[in-house]
């Protein structure tokens, strides 16, 4: 991962980037900029020359605007003006990107930051500089990002080396979960994800691990993730990851959608619509990674991630539309339709989390249904709770995480669709609209914690088919950051 560094004095001066804001308009359309005065003094002549350029080039200080002057012999050798438009956090991380992606082919840069630069800024900027460059590929061919090093020009370094730190580690997570998600199925089994679990937690103090096999799932009644993993030669699993700081005063149950890889079984998909289903693990991806990050910056809230893990095959053993399963617990669900497989393997682990965990508060993340992104296009996640107070500090979490949600309703006229004439409910019924049902559906096995749950259908977010500001193309490890921002909070 890219080194930055803060520092008060330049060592190497290759190039130097100064920020650059719009200017306070002096008449209508005016759409000039101008430079910031920075925190330590550019080199002699430079900042005039910044004045000049940024006249001569019509810049307009808006977010991610990169000019580079080029100085063949001087110091620096090159001069970037960056736009960061605002100044706030998600200006300062949309800059970071676009600066390192400029900046793709080249090793080093020093950026000189306003002498009134705020933490929220060093995070920004940090997290951007660090998520955009990532790419995954399972090849060395192809061209990489040579991009090592970045100064950060302070006044006081030390005043930020805590925020930097928590970036590093957003950004580490985040890469995590973007890993596991966009590895392909012909390796990523159950069990191979629950050893990277292992591996992950192995350096990280007060984290305990369990992971069920097909034997135990049957003894203690997981039928849910029994029976979505059945028709797989690659056996279900589930993960069991609990972070226990001993000054923890909360207790948070985190569930993730764990479908390695999704046929839509019996109700298999078309082609085009399983291709990319290596993505339908990624709920289960966030929490963990969040996980692993919360102990990391030692979070003082205790956490209890469940990670159902199934691969959703088609088979002999496969389970059918119009089977009954019975869920931990004892709850009933008629199977309608294969394909709707994820919510069975989440009401298992929701179920457990409420009878045997009775954590403070539960959160699910799931690449849930298509419908999210029919009702909220492909970048926002649907969020569901009947929790005032609990949506909008997840809301305003993923808003400062520079990620999108959105709160939805839960219809209660929508209940009804749920019944079954053999089974306590329908799994997966056809009227209504899906997100909403499928979350209706999970809410049945909250119980007491109904108050007291949340919903995040993320399939739309959970993959980007380009690059957009820190997002990269292919899995965006979605929730990571929203997670980790909500987790801070929590008393």
């Amino acid at each position: 991962m890219l080194d930055i560094r803060l520092i008060a004095e330049p060592d190497r001066l290759d190039a130097l980037v100064l920020p650059v804001r719009p200017a306070e308009s002096t008449a209508e359309g005016d759409t000039s900029a101008e430079p910031m005065s920075t925190a330590v003094a550019a080199p002699d002549g430079t900042a005039d020359e910044a004045v000049a350029l940024v006249s001569a080039a019509r810049l307009t200080g808006r977010t991610g605007e990169i000019h580079t002057q080029l100085r063949p012999g001087g110091t620096p050798g090159r001069l970037q003006l960056l736009g960061i438009g605002d100044g706030h956090e998600a200006d300062w991380r949309t800059a970071g990107a676009a600066l390192a992606r400029s900046n793709a082919a080249e090793t080093h840069i020093t950026i000189a930051l306003p002498a009134e630069v705020t933490s929220a800024a060093i995070r920004g900027l940090t997290e951007g500089l660090l998520l955009a460059p990532y790419r995954f590929r399972l090849t060395e061919a192809g061209d990489r990002p040579t991009l090592s090093g970045v100064d950060l020009l302070l006044a006081d370094p030390t005043a930020y080396e805590d925020t930097v730190a928590t970036a590093r580690t957003t950004a580490a997570m985040t890469h995590l979960a973007r890993d596991l998600t966009n590895t392909p199925s012909s390796v990523k089994t159950p069990q191979w994800f629950a050893d990277q679990v292992a591996s992950a937690a192995t350096d990280l103090p007060d984290l305990r691990l369990r992971v069920r096999g097909p034997a135990e799932l049957a003894a203690e009644g997981f039928g849910g993730i029994l029976a979505v993993g059945g028709g797989s030669a690659s056996g279900p699993r589930l993960v069991e990851l609990d972070w226990h700081p001993a000054n923890a005063r909360t207790h948070v149950v985190l569930v993730g959608k764990g479908i390695t890889f999704d046929t839509g079984g019996i109700s298999i998909k078309p082609v085009a619509a399983m291709k990319l289903m290596r993505k339908d693990m990624a709920g289960a991806a966030a929490v963990v990674a969040a996980t692993l990050g919360a102990a990391a910056l030692r979070l003082p809230v205790r956490i209890t991630t469940l990670a159902p893990l199934a691969e959703n095959m088609v088979s002999g053993s496969a389970f059918r539309p119009g089977d009954v399963i019975r869920h931990y617990g004892g709850t009933t669900s008629e199977t309608t339709n294969s394909d709707a497989e994820g919510r069975l393997v989440l009401a298992d682990a929701l179920a457990y989390a409420v009878q045997q965990l009775k954590p403070d508060l539960l959160l699910d993340l799931a690449t849930l249904t298509g419908a999210n992104s029919v009702a909220l296009g492909k970048r926002t996640a649907a969020l569901y709770s009947e929790n005032d107070e609990l949506a909008a500090g997840v809301l305003a979490a993923a808003e400062s995480a520079g990620e999108s949600a959105w709160r939805m309703p839960l219809h209660t006229d929508y209940v009804e669709y749920l019944g079954s004439e053999i089974a306590d409910l329908y799994s997966a019924p056809t009227q209504g609209a899906g997100s909403v049902l499928a979350a209706l559906y999970l809410r049945e096995f909250t119980g007491e914690l109904r108050d007291r749950w949340l919903h995040l259908d993320m399939s739309a977010p959970s993959w980007a088919d380009g690059d957009q500001a820190e997002v990269s193309r292919g899995a965006t490890g979605w929730g990571v950051r929203s997670l980790l921002r909500w987790l801070a909070d929590v008393h």
